[in-house]
Order: structure tokens, then C-alpha cells, then sequence
């Protein structure tokens, strides 16, 4: 059986993934993309996403050690 490598974990997955969000944001700020109207249901949609719980990956942080 074939096992699914989560790209996030494969050592430059996080750049990678930074890197297409840098990205996807240059592109979506620029002024002829800002002009055009967006749909409704992909504005409601966004908001929905972004309203769910964050979910962990299995990331820890070291305690501060004071």
C-alpha cells in the first residue's frame, strides 16, 4: 500500500508552502485582480474557513526556561 508524504513535513515543505502563499498574495494584491468582483459564496466560503478551529500538526514549541 502506497503511504501519502505530507508535503508540510518533508523539510522544505514549509518553505514551499510560504512561498506559494507569498505568492498567492503578491498576485491577488495587485490593482487589476483588487478591481474585479468577487463572487459572494467565495467571500462566505472564505469566512467559513477561516472561522474553524486551528488544528494541530504535531508542532511543539520548547518551554521558556527562566
Amino acid at each position: 500500500m502506497a503511504q501519502r508524504l505530507d508535503p508540510w513535513h518533508d523539510g522544505g515543505g514549509e518553505r514551499l508552502w510560504l512561498s506559494l502563499l507569498v505568492a498567492a498574495m503578491e498576485e491577488a494584491a495587485r490593482p487589476e485582480i483588487r478591481a474585479k468582483p468577487c463572487e459572494s459564496a467565495i467571500l462566505q466560503a472564505c469566512r467559513a474557513h477561516l472561522m474553524r478551529p486551528v488544528i494541530g500538526y504535531g508542532c511543539t514549541f520548547p518551554a521558556n526556561r527562566h
